[in-house]
């Protein structure tokens, strides 16, 4: 008697079932690290075995790439061809990003998690980190140019200085709303901060400091 021989999972079923793996890496790294997070507890959380996480995404570093990538997928899903903008829309799309990751602590829990295990030796993460933040101190420095060019000025020198000031605002902010989330408005406050810096940029002033 011939065996029914078992149909291969389509493929909406397969993304479907790579996107619970990643949702719970999310989980679980954001809240033990990649060093104390297994690919165990993971495949327990999806109801799998840990063959099966590795049959969809080959290592434990292989996963944790498609973790940081999906969450910065996450951030220009709603975006015209997915990318982000360019001049002045890119601020208000900052400010924009700040809002919505208030409505996702796991997702930014993960991302300050491992952004800051990837400054320690032979971190899977490294790379990733080294060059998105070159990516985006780059993208950020050209809205500057773009929005510095659109009002006839010239970009001044304190635009690389702007560039990674906004970023650190931005990710020491969520350190200090996932610890205390009553206290900080992530969403107000990372508006507050990224509408100084550009403002310091656009239209110096003596500094109050002095």
């Amino acid at each position: 008697m011939a065996t029914q021989r078992r149909q291969p999972r389509s493929r909406p079923e397969t993304l479907a079932r790579r996107r619970d793996i990643l949702d719970a890496a999310v989980d679980i790294f954001g809240s033990k690290g990649f060093a104390g997070g297994t690919l165990q507890e993971i495949a327990d959380q999806v109801g799998m075995t840990h063959a099966g996480i590795l049959h969809h995404f080959g290592s434990k570093h292989d996963l944790l790439i498609e973790v940081l990538n999906h969450r910065d997928e996450t951030d220009v899903a709603d975006l015209e061809e997915q990318h982000i903008p360019d001049g002045m829309p890119l601020f208000h799309h900052l400010v924009r990003t700040a809002f919505i990751n208030a409505h996702r602590a796991g997702i930014v829990q993960a991302y300050v998690v491992l952004s800051a295990e990837s400054v320690t030796d032979d971190h899977p993460g490294r790379e990733f980190f080294q060059k998105r933040y070159n990516t985006l101190r780059g993208e950020v420095a050209h809205a500057f140019a773009v929005v510095c060019a659109e009002r006839g000025i010239t970009a001044p020198a304190t635009v690389s200085l702007a560039s990674a000031s906004i970023l650190a605002v931005m990710d020491g902010l969520q350190v200090q709303w996932l610890l205390d989330p009553d206290a900080v408005d992530l969403g107000r406050a990372s508006e507050f901060a990224i509408e100084a810096i550009v403002t310091a940029v656009l239209a110096p002033q003596p500094s109050p400091l002095v």
